[in-house]
C-alpha cells in the first residue's frame, strides 16, 4: 500500500531513512516529499549566548533545525575546539531538555547530554520541565519564528524564567509542485499522507487538493503531533491517524490502524 510523507530524507546508521523502513516492515511502501526549506537567524547574537553558558540554566531544543543553528555557529565562528574543551562541559552541568528522539540523536552528536526525549511533544516537554526546574536562571530556548505557545506560556505559569531566540525561519521547499506532480503521475493517489507540521501543510495542502480532485475524501490523512492534528482539522480534513510520538514506529502503527478502517 502507497503512502506518501511529507519530509525530508534523513539517513541512519544504515543508510535508510528510518521511517521508509519502519512503515516498510508493517507492508506499507512509503515515498517522501519535502515541503520544507529552513533559513538560519541571528546566528551571531546565539553564537554570543552559547558562549556564555553561567547566564542560564539549560538549554531547550525542540527541533532538529535549532541543535543545526548550534552547530553553524560553532562552525562560523570557529568555536568548535572551544566546544569540545570548556562549553560543552560547561553545558552539560546543566539541563538540556528534548523533544523526539531525532532531536535527541542531533543533540548527542554534538556532545551534550538530554533528558525529556520521551515526551513526544511541547506540552508533555513542559510539564516534565515543571516537575523538575525551580525559578533560578533562564533556560536558553533556540526556536523557530513560528513556535507554539504552550511550552512558554506553561513555564511561564510556573515561573520558570525562559529565554528564547528565533534562530530560523521556515520557507517553502522549491521543488514541492514539481515532486508531487511526478508522484501523482507515477504512483496515482496515495492511500495516505502524512504531515510533519502545520507549515507543510500550509504549503502542499493546494497542490494535493488539485493533484487528488474527487478522490481526496479516500485518502485518510495523518499527523506528527497534535498541533499538526488541528491544524489538519482547521481545514476540514479529517485526520485519520495521529502518532502517539514523533518516532517511525508510533507511525507505523498509527497508519496500520487507519489504512485499516472503513473511511466515514
Amino acid at each position: 500500500m502507497k503512502v506518501l510523507l511529507l519530509k525530508d530524507a534523513k539517513e541512519d546508521d544504515c543508510g535508510q531513512d528510518p521511517y521508509i523502513r519502519e512503515l516498510g516492515l508493517y507492508g506499507l511502501e512509503a515515498t517522501l516529499i519535502p515541503v520544507l526549506s529552513f533559513e538560519f537567524l541571528s546566528l551571531p547574537s546565539f553564537s554570543e549566548k552559547l558562549s556564555h553558558p553561567e547566564g542560564y540554566g539549560g538549554l531547550i531544543f525542540t527541533s532538529p533545525r535549532a541543535v543545526e543553528a548550534v552547530e553553524l555557529c560553532l562552525e562560523k565562528d570557529n568555536k568548535t575546539e572551544v566546544w569540545k574543551h570548556s562549553l560543552r562541559e560547561k553545558w552539560n552541568a546543566k539541563s538540556v531538555y528534548v523533544v523526539g528522539n531525532a532531536t535527541a540523536s542531533l543533540v548527542k552528536k554534538i556532545g551534550l547530554d538530554t533528558e525529556g526525549a520521551n515526551s513526544g511533544n511541547a506540552e508533555k516537554l513542559a510539564e516534565y520541565i515543571c516537575s523538575r526546574e525551580s525559578p533560578a536562571l533562564p533556560l536558553l530556548f533556540p526556536c523557530g519564528t513560528v513556535k507554539g505557545e504552550i511550552l512558554p506560556k506553561m513555564l511561564k505559569d510556573r515561573g520558570i524564567p525562559m529565554e528564547s531566540i528565533t534562530v530560523y525561519q521556515k520557507i517553502p521547499h522549491p521543488g514541492i509542485q514539481v515532486n508531487l506532480n511526478s508522484y501523482y503521475s507515477k504512483q496515482g493517489v496515495p492511500a495516505s499522507i502524512t504531515f510533519f507540521s502545520p507549515s507543510g501543510l500550509t504549503y502542499s495542502l493546494r497542490h494535493i487538493q488539485e493533484l487528488s480532485g474527487d478522490s481526496i475524501d479516500r485518502i485518510k490523512f495523518a499527523a506528527i503531533g497534535p498541533s499538526t492534528a488541528r491544524a489538519l482539522t482547521a481545514q476540514g480534513l479529517r485526520v485519520s491517524c495521529m502518532a502517539e510520538s514523533p518516532t517511525p514506529l508510533a507511525l507505523a502503527k498509527g497508519l496500520q490502524v487507519a489504512l485499516q478502517a472503513p473511511n466515514c
